[in-house]
């Protein structure tokens, strides 16, 4: 693992990690490119509160995280947990970015993607942990795939976005192929 990985922990997110997460996110594309459906751009605090509200109670439909670097307490990622179902035992990865530049293509996202397996698989006994990339976004695409998901089909022309349809590949993991890979 690099060594400035070994600092990074995920921890909860907080109303003070809102400013850096908005900071990350500079176009009305890259929004949904990242968060899909869910947000509207400007992304804002409002919008925020709302899904961070989300991972209330005792059996959250969401788990929301920020990947803080420990030493200099600064978050560097984001990612979540959602659309918990506890009777089929199923989440879904999303709203995954590794926004400290200087931290892409070191590992740290496919380190976040791990780490929420863990929770999803050992702490909160899943058995399917599902997620959606766009097509053209070859980074995450290895980032998964290295991770231990595996590809599952195409949603052709999902989302138009400007006068371009992007199509979503959808992967997962199930529990045994999680076993395998600790």
């Amino acid at each position: 693992m690099n060594n400035t990985i070994a600092e990074v922990k995920l921890v909860p997110f907080e109303r003070e990690h809102y400013d850096k997460l908005i900071e990350w996110v500079p176009s009305a594309d890259f929004l949904k490119q990242w968060s899909g459906e869910a947000f509207t751009y400007p992304l804002d605090a409002e919008q925020l509160d709302d899904y961070r509200m989300q991972q209330e109670g005792d059996n959250p439909k969401r788990l929301v995280y920020t990947a803080l670097h420990q030493t200099t307490g600064v978050p560097v990622g984001h990612i979540s947990l959602g659309a918990i179902n506890y009777h089929d035992r199923s989440g879904r990865i999303g709203k995954v970015l590794v926004g400290d530049e200087t931290m892409r293509g070191a590992g740290l996202g496919q380190w976040m993607v791990r780490e929420v397996c863990r929770i999803a698989f050992d702490e909160l006994q899943l058995h399917r942990v599902a997620l959606g990339v766009f097509d053209f976004n070859a980074s995450a695409l290895r980032c998964y795939e290295r991770a231990g998901f595996q590809r599952e089909g195409v949603k052709r022309d999902l989302r138009l976005v400007g006068n371009t349809y992007w199509s979503l590949v959808e992967m997962s993991m199930l529990e045994e192929e999680w076993e395998k890979l600790r």
